[in-house]
């Protein structure tokens, strides 16, 4: 039985950019291209004009009119759903703890493999988040010994079984993964976790990642793994 492909969004100021990846996911069948932007004015007023919004967004950071960081900032307030990936040529490594606190799901160059691409929100689509070897390398190097540790307020904010989820998420499980592994329902694990992301104050999944690892909720060891 096939699956229904992902919906996405491609915003990019270059019009060759956004013609060649539409007409590279046009051949895959588990991406659905069904809005194209040159900025993010213009985005978000399609947004505003469709029946289908999609579930991940393709988004540059330099554009006229509006750029990327001021696009994921109105997305946060009325469009939360859709999950977005940067892909930018002002990519720079050590931008990656921004782009998390700014509502990024994953943050790439513009140079990336298609193919590569491709896996990458497939993965932002099950998961919610994607990070780049040498990001995991900046998020280590993020956790030195001078980082505070929890404290018991802090630690207080989450139920044990929200700590039970949100580890998991951090093992990039999937919320039905989640449910089977707790004997709950996929439902009841989303609910788990909309209140952990309202309790922590993060944007995304991602930012649960770098939120428990710099909170000594996970040991690095056990999340960056592969």
């Amino acid at each position: 039985m096939n699956k229904t492909p992902c919906h996405l969004a491609i915003v990019d100021d270059d019009q060759l950019v956004v013609e060649l990846l539409k007409n590279f996911f046009k051949e895959k069948a588990a991406i659905q291209v069904t809005i194209t932007a040159h900025n993010g004015l213009d985005f978000i007023e399609a947004l505003k004009n469709t029946n289908t919004i999609p579930d991940l967004v393709l988004l540059d950071l330099r554009m006229d009119k509006m750029n990327g960081i001021d696009t994921m900032a109105i997305l946060e307030k009325e469009f939360s759903s859709i999950k977005i990936v940067v892909l930018s040529s002002h990519y720079k490594r050590s931008f990656m703890g921004f782009m998390l606190k700014s509502g990024a799901n994953a943050f790439l160059p513009k140079g990336i493999a298609p193919d590569t691409l491709l896996e990458v929100l497939q993965e932002v689509h099950t998961k919610g988040h994607y990070f780049l070897p040498e990001q995991i390398d900046v998020i280590k190097e993020q956790l030195s010994s001078n980082t505070p540790k929890i404290t018991l307020e802090s630690q207080d904010l989450l139920s044990e079984r929200e700590l039970e989820v949100l580890k998991l998420i951090c093992l990039q499980l999937t919320a039905k993964e989640i449910g089977e592994r707790l004997f709950i329902t996929q439902r009841t694990v989303e609910g788990h976790k909309n209140r952990i992301l309202l309790k922590t104050g993060v944007k995304n999944t991602a930012g649960l990642v770098l939120y428990s690892v710099q909170h000594h909720l996970i040991q690095p060891e056990d999340y960056f793994i592969g």
